[in-house]
């Protein structure tokens, strides 16, 4: 399980060339959570960077193995000269050559293996970079997602609220012309359903901006429609075991991880830097074609051909201490590293008891927030019964309805909190929604 996120980046990167859609894709219909994360994970811009980032990795990984098969060269030249300057006698006008030569390194004091599987772990850390950045892009979309639903149900609640003023008005209106209220009663009505207007507004404002920031977060083009988006804001309540929570997160969280790989390459790199104090040692072999042509046109021209190997060394046996210096820096790199993991562990750490913390707050919100509603409703029906007996006035009908709306409000607000909070310790822990992808 150590390596989950791991092998799941990579088999995102392996998948693009078939998965990848042109930037115009259409989006599911109607658009639920799973199909916003699913179509983000081929369209998400940040996703898309990292993975290329992926295949750079895996050109450098192709370039620094160059190094360990043999390599083929071929040079050549044809001149044409003066006599007088010629360097062949009997004087020549003309000459030419061409070799073709295979090297092949037999020892480079462990640089090449050192340097190759540094680039291998450079790869596999640009794999958990790319995990991780899937992991804060689907969590963004699954925001932005309930960002949507949350702008949507106040769009819903806040027209029932207007819904209910014109209906308070219009009972106002019929009690005035029976003459049972003052027309200060319909004029209070009046003032209450224009104060909830804007807040309607408002919300439909909000619901506008949430589809584009979805829209943004999945990578979906402005120019196309988004689809119906559909879903709620309902849950089941998940408790989490603090210890339990922090050691998934040790174990999964790909930043951890990435650092691990980056610590492992910094080893490498040591060695390679260490690899200059050493000589190294090539094998070459090579077919020559040389030839001239004289001065004298009678005597024609001269060519030869043959083969050759041998091997040839090299050892820098005074460098004016510039290995040192590369050694001491590979030194350093490392330790950094090293101390970046611990940094990074601490992190997670806080970050994993914040989550949970912020997981407990919001449930408790929501158990306060459903009893609130339920009281505020009940309260409001007794007021209207109590206005129409002529025991209650006008406006503690009015308050009550202010009050019932603040609870729905403030349970869609506890129920959206909840959700995120959730999604945000899973994220915490390690657990990310593209490992659980439909």
């Amino acid at each position: 399980m150590k390596n989950l996120p791991l092998a799941f980046a990579a088999l995102a990167l392996a998948i693009v060339p078939s998965r990848a859609a042109p930037a115009d894709a259409e989006l599911p219909s109607p658009l639920d959570v799973r199909g916003a994360i699913g179509y983000a994970l081929d369209h998400n811009y940040a996703i898309r960077q990292a993975r290329e980032t992926v295949r750079l990795q895996e050109g450098v990984i192709v370039q620094v193995s160059s190094q360990r098969i043999p390599n083929v060269s071929a040079q050549g030249q044809w001149q044409r000269n003066a006599p007088q300057v010629s360097q062949i006698f009997p004087a020549s006008n003309e000459l030419w050559d061409l070799e073709l030569k295979a090297t092949q390194t037999l020892f480079a004091g462990g640089g090449v293996t050192s340097a190759v599987k540094g680039a291998k772990l450079s790869r596999d850390a640009a794999a958990l970079d790319l995990q991780t950045v899937i992991d804060a892009a689907l969590l963004e979309v699954r925001t932005k997602f309930y960002n949507v639903i949350l702008a949507r149900e106040k769009i819903r609640v806040d027209e029932e609220n207007v819904r209910l003023y014109e209906h308070q008005l219009e009972d106002t209106k019929n009690q005035f012309e029976a003459g049972t209220v003052s027309n200060f009663e319909v004029l209070r009505s009046r003032v209450f359903l224009a104060n909830a207007q804007p807040t309607l507004i408002t919300a439909r404002n909000f619901y506008r901006i949430a589809i584009e920031q979805l829209r943004q977060a999945l990578g979906s083009p402005g120019s196309s429609p988004l689809p119906e988006v559909v879903g709620d804001l309902n849950f089941e309540t998940v408790s989490y075991d603090m210890n339990s929570a922090i050691a998934s997160a040790h174990e999964h969280r790909p930043e951890l991880q990435k650092l691990d790989k980056l610590e492992a390459a910094g080893e490498q790199s040591v060695t390679t830097a260490r690899s200059t104090f050493y000589p190294n040692l090539q094998a070459f072999g090579a077919y020559q074609w040389d030839g001239f042509s004289y001065v004298n046109n009678s005597l024609g021209s001269a060519t030869a051909n043959g083969w050759l190997f041998g091997l040839q060394s090299n050892w820098a046996i005074f460098d004016g201490r510039a290995t040192v210096g590369k050694v001491r820096q590979a030194k350093s790199l490392l330790e950094q590293a090293r101390l970046s993991r611990a940094a990074e562990e601490l992190e997670v750490d806080v970050e994993v008891r914040q989550a949970l913390s912020s997981l407990q707050e919001a449930g408790e919100l929501v158990t306060a927030s459903g009893q609130t509603i339920e009281q505020a409703a009940e309260a409001l029906r007794l007021a209207e019964a109590k206005f129409h007996a002529g025991s209650a006035t006008q406006l503690d009908v009015l308050t009550s309805q202010v009050s019932l709306t603040q609870a729905k409000t403030d349970q869609l607000t506890a129920n959206y909190n909840y959700l995120v909070a959730l999604a945000n310790v899973r994220k915490a822990v390690g657990l990310s929604d593209a490992l659980v992808r439909p």
